[in-house]
């Protein structure tokens, strides 16, 4: 399939050698996915342990009739229908101290798509530890307030998506991350991935 990706040769050259790692496939994961696929990646490292569920429809990259499906699964399916030809290394596992180093042991950068805020502080330190750059997200919730979300560069390695203040319960204008709010930090990740991997100040 000969996609056009208004890039050059060599940069297309350079994508499809790299391995991009994603903690997570769930609203942050799964669509930060996507935009890595249309944008010219090839080969992803994807790792969630949770099923889809109908509650995930409203801001993930599912589908109805996916739901009680493993993510990874689903996610390699819908990956696969924008392009064939990808290398999808997956794991339907937690992501904890002991498999981290280890599933993301080849991927540069990783990014960080956790919803639990000590799942991302974890897995955050030991990528950093690893001498890997982080693209993360923090503070996603509620509605509205585009103007908010924002990219930080925090030392050398690690780059921060969203306000970094609202949380789910924070009264931030729902109880979850809506959908367009989800979008926008997944395509703030992607775009700064791409950005990386381009040599192009994210």
């Amino acid at each position: 399939m000969n996609m056009d990706f208004s890039l050059t040769g060599p940069e297309l050259e350079r994508l499809g050698a790299v391995r991009v790692g994603i903690a997570g496939a769930g609203g942050l994961g799964s669509n930060c996915a996507m935009h890595l696929v249309r944008s010219g990646i090839r080969r992803l490292v994807i790792a969630d342990f949770d099923t889809v569920s109908t509650g995930n429809l409203n801001r993930q990259f599912f589908f109805a009739d996916q739901v009680g499906r493993p993510k990874v699964e689903a996610l390699r399916e819908n990956l696969l229908r924008i392009a064939p030809d990808l290398e999808l290394e997956l794991y339907c596992c937690r992501v904890d101290e002991e498999n981290a180093g280890r599933i993301f042991a080849h991927c540069e950068p990783v990014v960080e798509a956790f919803d639990d805020a000590a799942a991302k502080r974890l897995l955050i330190n030991l990528m950093l530890r690893a001498g890997k750059t982080v693209v993360a997200a923090s503070g996603i919730a509620g509605w509205g307030r585009s103007g908010d979300m924002r990219l930080q560069q925090v030392g050398r390695r690690l780059y921060l998506v969203g306000d970094g203040e609202s949380a789910v319960d924070d009264g931030a204008g729902a109880c979850h991350p809506t959908s367009p709010r989800v979008g926008l930090a997944a395509a703030m990740q992607a775009n700064t991935v791409m950005a990386l991997l381009l040599g192009i100040d994210p």
